[in-house]
């Protein structure tokens, strides 16, 4: 299910069902009503506490879910119209929230001797829910596989052939998962700690869903070994496209945002000097609107958001937004968030976490 896919209020209520809108108070029902788009965020509320809101493009939150500790990444499957809250990195939960059923959420644990990298992804049909999880020990990048049709069960584990796994998606047709290995070393022990960016070991990598196979691993040229591979998004046509973090001197302009297609060599996007320098070498978030064909990309260091051509790879806009955090695809264009509460340029109540994610009932 690609991240950049969007909902409309019928359609969410459609595949929430009669019993979820039943819960909503008549304000919230009302701002879904008026609504375009549907999303999902991990939040921290004046109090301190996290949860996970769902929000209208307005910055309406339509209801909300605490969470155990502060959230990163989301998932979302439309089959089921379930949504999965990541921990942030080390963090060892993940909650599984069920929109279409009355139920209480399902909290998942991390096995001993690992943590969450704070993403992760659903089969098509919502039956598999895959994570991105670091085995600290042996220092290897991992994916767990959990059992959508039971409590999601812990059942397998993959590879990701490098270290320091970060984001995950899937194909459309569900054969192959993306993985972006950071090729940061990290421990628990020492927090959040990079412990090798001397030699570093990012890389891109396709891995075969039903074997766990190596299909295909682009690492990345010696003199980028520094830039970080973060996060991802997939275009209608299957193209993968990826956000990097510089991990090297601040004067040095790295490229940030790249795409492959599975048989090809990376290739990346040469943005402005200005605009690399305005995003501080720091990308946080990527999000692919596949109807307009646009790539939108924030980075809360620079407090920038820029949306790229998809098709030419031109930067057509930019614009300062303090914190910028999440992007998300938008009725029109993209969405952005920031951690001061705002939500395509509307203010919640809340502070948004790192990502958001559109609904898709499609």
């Amino acid at each position: 299910m690609w991240k950049g896919a969007l909902v409309d209020r019928r359609g969410f209520l459609r595949a929430a069902g009669i019993g979820f809108a039943a819960t909503l108070a008549p304000q919230s029902l009302l701002a879904l009503g008026r609504s375009e788009a549907v999303y999902a965020s991990g939040f921290r509320a004046p109090d301190g506490s996290y949860g996970i809101a769902t929000v209208t493009e307005r910055g309406e939150i339509i209801d909300k879910t605490t969470l155990p500790g502060r959230a990163h990444g989301m998932a979302y499957n439309s089959a089921t119209n379930r949504i999965v809250a990541f921990a942030r990195r080390p963090g060892t939960y993940a909650m599984v929230i069920d929109r279409s059923e009355s139920v209480e959420p399902v909290v998942i644990s991390a096995p001993e001797g690992r943590h969450y990298y704070g993403h992760g992804c659903f089969s098509p049909d919502g039956s598999l829910l895959y994570t991105s999880e670091n085995d600290f020990d042996h220092n290897r990048g991992m994916i767990g596989i959990y059992d959508g049709r039971d409590r999601f069960r812990r059942i397998g584990e993959f590879q990701t052939y490098g270290i320091g796994t970060h984001d995950l998606a899937i194909s459309d047709d569900g054969n192959t998962l993306i993985a972006a290995n950071g090729g940061i070393e990290t421990h628990p022990d020492f927090g959040r700690t990079k412990l090798n960016l001397d030699h570093m070991e990012p890389s891109l990598v396709l891995v075969d869903a039903a074997s766990g196979a190596l299909v295909q691993k682009h690492t990345l040229p010696e003199d980028l070994r520094r830039l970080s591979t973060r996060h991802l998004d997939i275009a209608a046509d299957g193209r993968i496209w990826f956000a990097c973090q510089y991990e090297g001197p601040r004067n040095d302009l790295p490229p940030l945002v790249g795409h492959f297609a599975r048989g090809e060599a990376l290739a990346f996007v040469s943005l402005p000097d200005d605009t690399t320098v305005r995003l501080g070498n720091y990308v946080g978030a990527i999000a692919i609107n596949r109807r307009e064909r646009l790539v939108g990309i924030t980075s809360p260091k620079g407090g920038n958001a820029v949306i790229i051509d998809a098709t030419t790879g031109r930067v057509l806009r930019e614009e300062h937004i303090a914190d910028a955090a999440g992007v998300a695809a938008g009725p029109h264009g993209l969405a952005f968030s920031s951690y001061d509460g705002s939500l395509a340029g509307k203010k919640s109540p809340v502070a948004w976490d790192q990502h958001i994610a559109s609904l898709n009932c499609d």
